[in-house]
């Protein structure tokens, strides 16, 4: 088959067969796999075929034949252009079973790993503003649908379409987030526009209005981060009174100018305007002090039963020296602590570390240590001799997942029990596979904390061999 040649070809009557990474579908055309947008097994369609990259075919559905039985309309008017929500158009317990096909892929044909007990997902109690967390761009540039108008107006608060790092979707709701949230995003855009407020242009690097983060809690509080594009005193205080006045239900009202050509905060001087410089959100016993700068997991709801369950694969009894690395804000070395005997938490940011401390301090919690740094460079000979031997080792990388020299020094140290916590099953598995000469793999629990997306959590309990 000449992939040249296939361009825009339509193939007919072609069946959906699964849910592949990235959100898209996959189908095969004469013994070829495509991946498809937007498509749902059991799909009968007619494929137009749009890209190949590095080999790989990609379509796009031209018609549907036969729509699967777990086909649903999407919920969400933006579907289909903003790139947030990738699985709309397939009813929830359907995108749990794929979610939970990718984490079995994931372990038997990528890392060839065996696992005695595979528990049941775990999904979202909320399908629909689960989110506590949003971030919202503003631009000069809206994106421009087939049906617009470009002499309408284009200023924009919304999302970054997928692919275009200069164009942001204009946004009217988004339901990931409690309805308030889209008051305060909506709220702010009206006000620049009868302000004659400049939105912020991408490419240029000009303008005043930039970008807006807004957090929420279970316990019912709000932050609003305005961050604009220029020291202008006078528009910052209209519009932080504005907002001050309209919305006495915000507890933390902060902004920050930033000039950079990046987008992110880190390095940026943040004001606290109104209230509080933090917000709290309470799990069991535990409450957590978030900070505009804080990672907290974006789903408050799932994070609960996440910790659970990384709690009951440890397996503690009170006795127990745990490490938790790349612990972040030290939210699960917290939620245990009171089960073990001393908790030692690594990890490289050390905005996390201040945060993971007071977090400590204000619960009263005494039994974890924080150490602050790289964790290749951290744990170390040395590190395991001052603090001793561990009994159980959690480790929750980040998505690329652990280095080797990480997971070499986990086979030095061959701790009884290691709970492995992993937001990509695929890098999961390929550390699962250097661990196996230790290790074997007792039981995993996928958690679902983006329902929408193809996103998954998962959760393993490893015990020497």
């Amino acid at each position: 088959m000449s992939i040249g040649k296939l361009y825009g070809k339509i193939f007919h009557d072609v069946e959906i067969e699964g849910a592949g990474s990235e959100g898209l579908s996959i189908a095969r055309v004469e013994g070829r796999v495509i991946f498809v947008k937007f498509g749902v097994p059991g799909d009968v369609v007619d494929l137009k075929l749009v890209a190949k990259k590095k080999k790989v075919l990609f379509a796009e559905i031209d018609k549907i034949i036969s729509p699967s039985l777990n086909r649903v309309d999407p919920f969400c008017s933006h579907f289909g252009t903003c790139g947030g929500c990738k699985w709309q158009q397939m009813d929830y317990p359907t995108q749990l079973f794929w979610k939970n096909r990718q984490v079995v892929d994931a372990f038997e044909r990528l890392g060839k790993i065996e696992c005695a007990e595979w528990l049941p997902i775990i999904g979202a109690p909320k399908s629909k503003m689960y989110r506590n967390k949003l971030e919202y761009a503003f631009s000069n540039k809206r994106w421009l649908m087939d049906k617009d108008d470009a002499s309408q107006e284009m200023n924009a608060a919304g999302f970054h379409i997928s692919g275009r790092y200069d164009k942001i979707l204009d946004i009217k709701t988004c339901h990931l987030q409690d309805d308030f949230g889209n008051i305060i995003r909506l709220f702010i855009k009206n006000y620049g526009l009868q302000n004659g407020l400049s939105f912020y242009d991408i490419k240029e690097h000009t303008g005043f209005l930039r970008n807006v983060i807004i957090r929420n809690t279970l316990l019912g509080q709000w932050m609003v981060i305005i961050i604009v594009g220029e020291n202008d005193e006078t528009a910052i205080e209209g519009l932080m009174q504005a907002l001050s006045d309209a919305f006495p239900q915000i507890n933390s009202l902060i902004f920050g100018v930033n000039t950079k050509v990046n987008d992110t905060i880190y390095d940026v001087d943040l004001v606290t305007f109104l209230g509080k410089d933090y917000i709290e959100e309470s799990l069991e016993d535990i409450t957590y002090r978030i900070r505009p700068k804080s990672f907290f997991q974006t789903n408050s709801e799932q994070a609960l039963n996440l910790y659970k369950i990384t709690r009951e694969f440890a397996g503690l009894t009170g006795k127990e020296l745990v490490y938790d690395l790349y612990c972040g804000t030290g939210s699960i070395s917290l939620f245990i602590a009171r089960n073990a005997a001393i908790v030692f938490g690594i990890e490289s940011v050390p905005q996390a570390i201040e945060d993971a401390r007071e977090n400590a301090r204000n619960n009263g919690i005494t039994n974890v240590e924080f150490t602050v740094g790289d964790m290749r460079y951290e744990l170390t000979d040395s590190f395991i001799e001052k603090t001793g031997i561990p009994d159980v080792v959690i480790t929750d990388p980040p998505r690329v997942g652990m280095h080797p020299d990480v997971v070499n020094q986990l086979l030095k140290i061959n701790a009884a029990r290691i709970v492995y916590v992993s937001c990509n099953p695929a890098t999961q598995a390929r550390d699962l596979a250097m661990l196996s000469s230790n290790y074997k793999v007792l039981k995993t629990c996928p958690v679902d904390m983006f329902p929408h997306t193809h996103h998954v959590e998962n959760v393993t309990l490893l015990e020497r061999i």
